[in-house]
């Protein structure tokens, strides 16, 4: 049954959430200067209020998946819209950093019921395959629209006003979404859902928080023994959580979904793709800031190619696969992925500005059909009933993927960052500098900035150097990986068409 135009227009009310999820995520990164004078937190305080907004999304998605799938998709859309406007105020006006670690919680939590009722919502609006693979492709677009106008917008508002003016523009934007969701979209639920076990949500939330915090903690403080043990801990907790799910009637989680070879791989290839995004991200700004010593407005410029690419990718992958099976169109997203990865792995710390601005664009061309396409599959595969769960599925596999990359691919760029900089420093600065220096490429810029001319040229050529060495080997570790997912996905997903599990009769 093809979609009307109220689906149509609903599918843009679904958007507006989506622009916020991810324009919240890096939005603070803008404000922290102006925030840290304010409200003088303590580096350990700092961290906490940028990292639990994403922490407590992660954790939280696969239960309020399946609590949509409960009490309605349409229902919690709301719910946690109305939170999300209420945490944004608080969060806007709060006078300490305990009051803000707090609101950006429950900013986490509330962004959590978001993107799995949109999308789940869009699984039960969309019966025509071919409609559908375009609505989640312009709902995937929104994510990447959403990361271009965060920094952009947020940048314009500190110019003006103080830090907490960037979690207003939350407000109005929910407060659109709770007048016309009741008007534009349908409601949708399990029609047997069964009881939430109560303790399966507990255990889910345990395992994804320790993996996550475990894997950001690598990316601040690199591979300890804290941060591996909250790993090794989550994944352990984790597995309790899938048997414990394949005993119950009424699972948080249909483990059976990941027996279905297509749904597995489309899993994986959804988190590679994120996983490679997220960690080659957190070298680019640096790259464009402080190698090529770009002002950050510019620097949002520079970053738009990539965005435009994956925005392209994800609206070009409906049409590409109405000729072309789903499977080989993200295979072949993952090679054009991979020589992304190359063209980046090319840099020098004297290229142009022009070689990261290909390498980016192929990337987000590359990554593009996978979310929209992969994404498809995920929903598609699951009964309508359960779409709610099979959404929260998709987007932990973006959620644990982004942290993956930024913990390991980062990890993989300081040591090489570090290692290329032994003996490289000049012999006369302090070992304070010498740190400071060996610690972050911004730390270096800083310690410069103390030094004699001479002294400091020294130490920014090599710092800038041994960056670039380091960017240049997580590039080359990202084409590398996402070459290899691309033959997997080449051989599991090349007869995929997103089916019902019921109907393709898997066990």
């Amino acid at each position: 049954m093809k979609a009307g135009r109220r689906e149509w227009v609903g599918l843009g009310v679904l958007a507006l959430p989506t622009l916020l999820v991810t324009a919240d995520l890096s939005v603070l990164f803008l404000a922290v200067p102006k925030l840290t004078r304010d409200l003088r937190p303590t580096s350990s305080e700092l961290l906490w209020i940028t990292d639990v907004y994403g922490l407590m999304i992660a954790a939280s998605l696969i239960t309020m998946g399946t609590v949509g799938d409960r009490i309605g998709r349409r229902r919690l859309l709301l719910i946690g819209g109305g939170g999300f406007a209420l945490a944004s105020l608080l969060a806007a006006f709060s006078t300490s950093p305990g009051m803000l670690i707090a609101a950006r919680a429950v900013l986490g939590v509330a962004g959590a019921t978001l993107a799995p009722s949109s999308l789940s919502l869009i699984r039960n609006m969309f019966h025509d395959p071919a409609e559908r693979q375009r609505a989640i492709a312009i709902w995937i677009s929104c994510f990447a629209a959403g990361a271009a106008i965060g920094p952009l917008l947020g940048g314009l508002l500190l110019q003006h006003f103080w830090w907490g003016s960037v979690f207003l523009v939350n407000v109005p934007v929910m407060t659109l979404l709770l007048w016309t969701g009741p008007r534009l979209l349908p409601e949708s639920r399990d029609p047997n859902p069964g009881t939430i076990d109560l303790r399966s949500v507990v255990i889910s939330l345990a395992s994804l928080l320790a993996i996550v915090y475990g894997v950001t903690r690598m990316a601040e403080h690199g591979i300890g023994s804290v941060a591996v043990a909250l790993v090794v801990g989550g994944v352990l907790v984790g597995a309790v959580f899938l048997r414990r799910q394949q005993r119950l009637d009424y699972p948080l989680v249909d483990v059976r979904l990941f027996g279905v070879a297509s749904f597995s791989s489309a899993f994986a290839a959804l988190l590679i793709s994120v996983f490679i995004i997220a960690g080659t991200d957190l070298f680019i700004a640096q790259y464009i800031q402080l190698v090529h010593g770009v002002t950050p407005f510019i620097t949002g410029l520079w970053l738009l190619p990539g965005i435009v690419g994956l925005i392209a990718g994800s609206m070009l992958a409906p049409a590409v696969a109405a000729t072309v099976r789903p499977g080989v169109v993200i295979a072949a997203g993952l090679l054009l992925a991979a020589l992304g990865g190359f063209v980046l792995a090319q840099l020098s710390d004297t290229s142009s500005l022009d070689v990261l601005a290909l390498g980016t664009t192929l990337l987000g061309l590359g990554c593009g059909p996978i979310g929209a396409l992969g994404t498809d599959i995920l929903v598609a595969t699951a009964p309508a009933e359960r779409a709610g769960a099979a959404s929260a599925v998709s987007e932990t596999a973006t959620e644990l993927g982004g942290a993956l990359g930024i913990a390991l691919l980062g990890s993989l760029g300081t040591a090489v960052y570090r290692s290329s900089l032994t003996g490289k420093l000049p012999a006369t600065i302090s070992p304070s500098t010498t740190a400071a220096s060996k610690n972050t490429l911004g730390g270096a810029v800083d310690a410069a900035m103390h030094l004699h001319p001479q002294l400091a040229d020294g130490l920014l050529h090599a710092a800038k150097l041994a960056f670039t060495h380091g960017f240049v080997a997580v590039a080359a570790a990202a084409a590398a990986i996402t070459a290899a997912t691309a033959t997997i996905a080449a051989i599991t997903l090349r007869r995929a068409q997103p089916e019902p599990l019921g109907e393709a009769g898997a066990p």
